[in-house]
């Protein structure tokens, strides 16, 4: 096993072949990209125009992970992720006026302006979080899981998480309590090699992320993260065995950020060549070459779904925009309970 965190990674061929999926489905994950692809640009212009504060992690490079898995999920799953989760909400159905109005801090926002960037949230949906803490939402999923099979659901909670949550304590008890409880979670690890800032082999002696999830008898599996065919044929799987096997799973997908950790990251810990070999296998333009390749798709057509994108972005900017902001009577909302109702 190589330790030197500082000798260059093969980067490995962009993803070829056949794409096996009717045309529906194909151009639906395209789109998909799409539009977390021009949301979180445009979120990155907001956040140095001063629109959007606080901390800001794009997803940026990621894209043929949510877009490859979400679409597999039933809408009475639970869903829950990190803090570069934007692109997740969005595709579970959160709209993007509402995530744009979050970001912004905005009454309108899908946790009312006070979750920001990290913790974006929706009932409705089924998707919660959105969480600041790494390894977070790993014990929330568990509870989850626990509730619905106490309440004979027959559901999938999906819980994604970055390769930096796997040296977290809560990893391990999380994947210990649901391979003893055999309860049905799908471990959802978005390895994009860096943590925060800092590789992979100088964090964890034992970089085979599967094999940890193994230790704790539960079935694992190491996809491609960068080619979204590969993640919607693993995610069915999974989901299909988690779903009617009633135990957990664990899914490696190996991925890799184009943008830094977050827009404060001045990003010395990799090489700019090392990125830009990375951005050779970028999830949307080598998926999008198979599709033309394949007969499935014009770049005129590219053309029209990245304006179709484009649009999306530029209406919930305006949405946001046009929102409120919480008035200050309200601060103590949800958060102190009233004395009239303490003293009943």
């Amino acid at each position: 096993m190589n330790h030197d965190a500082t000798a260059p990674e093969r980067v490995p061929n962009p993803p070829t072949g056949a794409v096996p999926f009717d045309r529906t489905l194909a151009i639906g994950l395209l789109l998909d990209m799409l539009r977390i692809r021009r949301m979180e640009e445009r979120c990155a212009e907001l956040y140095g125009e001063g629109k959007i504060r606080g901390f800001l992690h794009l997803y940026i490079g990621e894209e043929a992970v949510a877009a490859g898995a979400l679409r597999v999920l039933r809408p009475e799953d639970k869903v829950l992720a990190t803090y570069r989760e934007h692109g997740h909400a969005l595709l579970r159905g959160v709209s993007m006026n509402a995530i744009m109005a979050e970001m912004y801090g905005k009454r309108e926002g899908c946790s009312r302006g006070r979750g920001g960037s990290m913790h974006l949230f929706d009932a409705a949906s089924h998707f919660y979080g959105g969480n600041a803490i790494v390894a977070g939402a790993l014990p929330l999923a568990v509870g989850l899981a626990l509730a619905t099979r106490l309440q004979g659901q027959p559901c999938v909670t999906a819980c994604f998480f970055g390769e930096g949550a796997v040296a977290e304590g809560a990893f391990h008890e999380a994947l210990n309590l649901a391979a003893l409880w055999q309860l049905p979670v799908l471990f959802c690890c978005e390895n994009n090699r860096y943590a925060m800032g800092t590789a992979l082999q100088r964090s964890q002696s034992q970089t085979d992320l599967c094999a940890k999830a193994a230790a704790y008898r539960i079935a694992t599996e190491r996809v491609d993260g960068m080619d979204v065919v590969a993640v919607h044929q693993a995610m069915q799987h999974a989901a299909g065995l988690v779903r009617h096997q009633g135990l957990p799973m664990f899914i490696e997908f190996q991925t890799y950020r184009f943008r830094a950790h977050s827009m404060f990251d001045p990003e010395l810990y990799r090489d700019k060549a090392e990125v830009e070999a990375w951005k050779q296998r970028g999830p949307i333009h080598t998926y999008s070459a198979r599709l033309k390749a394949q007969g499935l798709l014009t770049e005129e057509q590219f053309l029209a779904l990245d304006a179709e994108a484009q649009d999306e972005v530029q209406h919930a900017v305006a949405f946001a925009e046009a929102g409120t902001w919480e008035p200050a009577e309200d601060l103590t909302r949800d958060v102190l309970t009233p004395a009239a109702e303490v003293a009943s």
